[in-house]
């Protein structure tokens, strides 16, 4: 099951899907990653396994990653091309700057993305695992900043929003739905 919007020549340029990123035929998939950028669990451990440990060693080389920031390896054994690792916050309540933070991971991966010639991205739903953000307040920051960079970079293919379960789907359906109403684009 999947929302699309922003139609261009028709094609979606935003979609919200639900799925496995790993298996993501995109340029690039976003790994949320935790600081030393060398696996853990959740999206981070299934693109690790899934990649293979080519990976892992290319990870090393890149001296980690600081939260809100992003970096870029090849995708060795996954349908994509390319991840881009970006560590997002840990929720303390939301007055340390969380949000901030979390709408930066969705900015700099999509910077490097352009940076590197990249069309097409699949996004994980960005620390609401263990990192313990809330799905609903991180989906409408994912949302804008998406949409955002679409309307900045019209060259620039597609970008999913790919939700781990019927819930998810449903909690980022909404945040699509309720950006694009706040923006009177429908």
């Amino acid at each position: 099951m999947e929302t699309t919007v922003e139609a261009v020549r028709g094609r979606e340029r935003l979609r919200v899907v639900e799925g496995d990123l790993t298996r993501e035929a995109v340029d690039a998939i976003v790994n949320a990653a935790n600081p030393s950028l060398l696996g853990g669990g959740g999206v981070d451990g299934a693109i690790h396994r899934a990649a293979g440990p080519e990976l892992l060693a290319e990870c090393r080389t890149l001296g980690g990653c600081q939260t809100g920031e992003a970096r870029i390896t090849r995708g060795y054994r996954l349908p994509a091309r390319h991840v881009i690792h970006t560590v997002g916050p840990v929720w303390r309540g939301g007055e340390r700057g969380e949000d901030g933070l979390l709408a930066a991971c969705y900015r700099n991966s999509l910077a490097l993305a352009k940076e590197h010639g990249l069309k097409t991205i699949a996004f994980p739903s960005i620390s609401t695992g263990v990192y313990g953000f809330p799905m609903d307040r991180a989906a409408r920051i994912a949302v804008r900043e998406c949409r955002a960079f679409l309307t900045r970079e019209p060259g620039f293919e597609e970008v999913r929003l790919v939700c781990f379960g019927a819930a998810a789907l449903a909690v980022h359906q909404e945040a699509l739905r309720e950006v694009r109403r706040d923006s009177g684009a429908g």
